[in-house]
């Protein structure tokens, strides 16, 4: 109970300072419109009613915190899920690309943890590579897959899973390959003192050591997984998705949607986390580890 409480309060603490911040930009950013609608309708209100005014503009720069919250529930909870502009729709089309891409991404991060580990020419040649590929933008990167894709008849799921892929494999491979490398040099000779082969050390001690960063890695590769999921969506002109409700949101000035659709694709990604991280202490409870 201390323990949730020493959590809860700060955590708290922050939300609300944010939400304060939030408010006082949000006028700040909304005064100068409003001001010019004050000018053309030749009124002048007063302080408390202008900060009002501010706040509840339909088409403000900054949304309020309130205006955002009023849109998320409807479009969450008061409209039908397979209507188009229901986020929980829109976050269903985005999170099926993301867990596709997800796979895919740990998938190839195992497969190349491992080659480097056992392989050195790979730790030499491939590593520095992988480092490489995360400096080039996904915004450049995306367009090409699509393209790409496209010309042979590829369109739909995989492209935008493939985004997802490029953005996710990194972290399992980083991951894995100081999780494959982590146990100590006496547990290594002590393998060697037992005979054990290459692939039984790995098997019994490297892939066991492994697991707890393997977890911690996913954590970050789903997150960015999601980010890939919806800048896929973006070229490709989709009319579902979080990524589509962005583009709609900014061809016609809804910020609020804008802002709306941002806490949904939040929302997905903290659920997310929170399935791969109670999935990692299931797994480590399963091998025999105690709780923290």
């Amino acid at each position: 109970m201390d323990s949730f409480r020493d959590k809860l309060i700060p955590v708290t603490s922050i939300l609300v300072g944010i939400v304060v911040v939030w408010y006082v930009f949000a006028v700040i950013l909304n005064t100068p419109f409003q001001r010019d609608l004050d000018r053309r309708a030749n009124v002048t209100p007063g302080v408390v009613e202008f900060i009002g005014k501010t706040l509840a503009q339909p088409k403000p720069t900054l949304p309020a915190p309130h205006q955002v919250a009023v849109n998320f529930f409807e479009n969450t909870f008061l409209r039908s899920v397979t209507s188009s502009r229901s986020l929980v729709y829109n976050a269903w089309v985005t999170l099926s690309s993301t867990l596709l891409g997800f796979a895919f991404g740990t998938a190839l991060g195992i497969v190349i943890a491992v080659g480097i580990v056992h392989v050195t020419t790979l730790d030499r040649s491939l590593m520095p590579w992988i480092i490489a590929s995360q400096t080039i933008p996904i915004l450049a990167v995306a367009p090409m897959i699509i393209v790409v894709l496209a010309a042979i008849g590829i369109t739909g799921l995989i492209p935008k899973a493939l985004i997802s892929t490029y953005l996710s494999f990194f972290p399992v491979a980083v991951g894995m390959v100081k999780g494959l490398r982590s146990p100590e040099l006496t547990h290594l000779d002590l393998m060697h003192t037992y005979n054990a082969s290459r692939a039984q050390t790995f098997w019994k001690l490297r892939v066991p050591a492994s697991v707890p960063f393997l977890f911690t890695s996913m954590k970050v590769a789903v997150a960015a997984s999601l980010v890939g999921a919806i800048v896929g969506e973006l070229p490709t002109g989709a009319v579902a998705g979080i990524g589509a409700k962005l583009l709609a949101g900014a061809y016609y000035s809804q910020t609020i949607d804008i802002w709306s659709a941002l806490v949904a694709g939040s929302v997905v990604a903290a659920l997310l986390v929170m399935v791969v991280g109670i999935a990692g202490r299931l797994v480590d409870r399963a091998m025999g580890g105690r709780p923290a």
